[in-house]
């Protein structure tokens, strides 16, 4: 009789809890939670609040706009749900709001595509909770991966953080309600930061 080990499962009570990235790629859920791993811990946080999904929901349907008039350019633009980041030298599992890949995966196979495919542009929509890994952790991470771009929106300060990969560091811009977001990895692509932060409506006052 051959006995199988049962899966681990985590839930919220596991917020704060020590694992490793090996254990933690592929552990059961409990629905109805946002999960990553953040240099060693379990973070378990809410699913977006209603700004912060419409503000992430804009700009994935703004780009693909942009890719349906501009065939080619894009490879996939994926949520937080359909990938994953994976930083093993920082034991960190990332799921950003919005992944944006211009080339393919050169490994197709699930279990191990994402150890070797990363996006070329990371957005992430800032909620009061996640404002410290967003700005301080991610930044690293999302670094290390070689991600060119990431954007931080943060529309509590009427905010874009553009950073650009540099020769040695991010190369910062940072975009208020005037300015429009761009970027050369996206030729022609354009959208008003003054239109991601008023995406809320007035339910957000």
């Amino acid at each position: 009789m051959i006995l199988t080990r049962a899966k681990m499962k985590i839930g919220r009570r596991d917020h704060g809890r020590k694992m490793s990235l090996k254990a933690f790629e592929f552990v059961e859920t409990e629905e109805g939670w946002h999960y990553e791993l953040a240099r060693g811990y379990v973070v378990v946080s809410d699913v977006p609040s209603f700004p912060h999904m419409r503000r992430a929901s804009l700009i994935r349907k703004r780009v693909d706009q942009y890719d349906g008039a501009s065939p080619g350019l894009i490879y996939e633009v994926l949520t937080g749900t359909e990938c994953k980041l994976l930083i093993p030298a920082l034991e960190s599992e990332r799921h950003p709001d919005i992944s944006i890949y211009l080339t393919p995966p050169r490994n197709r196979k699930g279990r191990t595509m994402w150890r070797t495919w990363f996006p070329d542009l990371v957005v992430e929509v800032v909620s009061e909770s996640s404002r410290d890994r967003d700005y301080t952790e991610k930044r690293d991470e999302y670094w290390s991966l070689g991600v060119k771009e990431y954007w931080i929106v943060d529309a509590s300060v009427q905010q874009v953080l553009v950073l650009r990969r540099g020769r040695s560091d991010w190369i910062e811009k940072t975009l208020g309600p005037d300015d429009i977001c761009e970027t050369k990895l996206l030729p022609g692509f354009k959208l008003p930061c003054a239109a991601i932060f008023a995406a809320a409506g007035e339910e957000e006052q």
